[in-house]
């Protein structure tokens, strides 16, 4: 987008500058938008997530101008509501995905492995942490801070085939230099995360491991 004499243009058109018509092709000439004082043009708004759009206000004094929407907080309370809504919906969600063991059950079927019966009730222990988490926070920094939650991860390192694996194979190798082979076994990488509690729940329906995963841990 860019700016000027007040207006601010979203796509290329036909200007009139001083009685002189310049036509859209300008605005694929930096110099001669330079010369007409044309200017790029770049628009900050609140994270929409905690803040409607208040006062508007515009920087003209560089080379490129940037419009300023001040943020206006939402009501904590309807924020609250709303992430309950959320973590309701992921529960009715998760127990959706498993009901049909029961189904199978009431049919006739097999019965309910353990490990399911195990996970839909931590489903609910969870879901009631939450609730309680949520009701605690009655400021929107702290909505914030557990929607944003800074963690850390540490994985294993991959190790990648090299080409002394290569000979290793014989004429028909199977695998390429930089394919995936293993996970080392002891270097690792941490790395940042920033993590929306809301959406992190420990409980899982299998007993599939990732095998990269060492831990994640809140800061």
């Amino acid at each position: 987008m860019w700016y000027f004499d007040g207006q601010i243009i979203k796509t290329p058109k036909t200007m009139v500058i001083n009685d002189i018509t310049h036509p859209p092709g300008i605005f694929r000439d930096s110099d001669t938008l330079t010369s007409l004082g044309i200017k790029l043009y770049s628009e900050v708004t609140p994270d929409f997530r905690y803040y409607t759009n208040g006062a508007y206000t515009v920087d003209t004094s560089g080379a490129e101008v940037v419009g300023t929407y001040a943020g206006v907080a939402k009501d904590v309370a309807t924020l609250k509501a709303g992430m309950l809504d959320v973590i309701n919906s992921q529960v009715s969600s998760k127990q959706g995905d498993i009901d049909w063991y029961w189904t199978r059950a009431d049919k006739g079927g097999t019965a309910v492995p353990s490990n399911i019966k195990t996970y839909a009730t931590t489903i609910y222990s969870e879901q009631s942490t939450k609730e309680g988490e949520v009701a605690a926070l009655d400021t929107l920094d702290k909505i914030k801070e557990y929607e944003n939650r800074p963690h850390t991860e540490i994985r294993k390192d991959e190790v990648l085939y090299t080409s002394s694996d290569s000979e290793t194979q014989g004429e028909s190798p199977t695998k390429s230099v930089g394919d995936f082979k293993e996970y080392h076994a002891s270097d690792t990488t941490s790395s940042a995360r920033s993590i929306n509690m809301l959406d992190h729940w420990t409980a899982n329906p299998t007993d599939e491991v990732d095998p990269a995963f060492v831990s994640l841990t809140a800061d």
